[in-house]
């Protein structure tokens, strides 16, 4: 995913690199046992780009045990949908500010 992201990743991470939103964030960041899509260390954020697989039998449990996982840890995990970045992508902006 690192050298291949989705177009909606793509699109989010042009808006979050280079400390653009006054913080820095990690594209496809370890943390744990799971690789996030976005993390800001500085804040204890994680951004999440579900895509089409998150609809799948299963992966909502499975995304919410990982959502605990984080949250037990102190971090705070927002999660939004490729649509939403392509249509709204200064709505999940706004959002990743307020919890800034």
């Amino acid at each position: 995913m690192r050298k291949k992201p989705t177009r909606a990743e793509a699109i989010l991470w042009w808006t979050l690199r280079n400390r653009s939103l006054g913080v820095r964030f990690r594209r496809q960041e370890p943390i744990g046992p799971c690789i996030v899509d976005f993390a800001c260390w500085a804040r204890r954020l994680i951004v999440e780009v579900d895509g089409p697989s998150h609809t799948e039998p299963g992966r909502q449990e499975y995304d919410e045990r990982r959502g605990e996982w984080f949250r037990k840890r102190g971090w705070t995990v927002i999660r939004t949908t490729d649509d939403t970045v392509w249509s709204n992508r200064d709505g999940v902006v706004d959002l990743i500010l307020q919890h800034l």
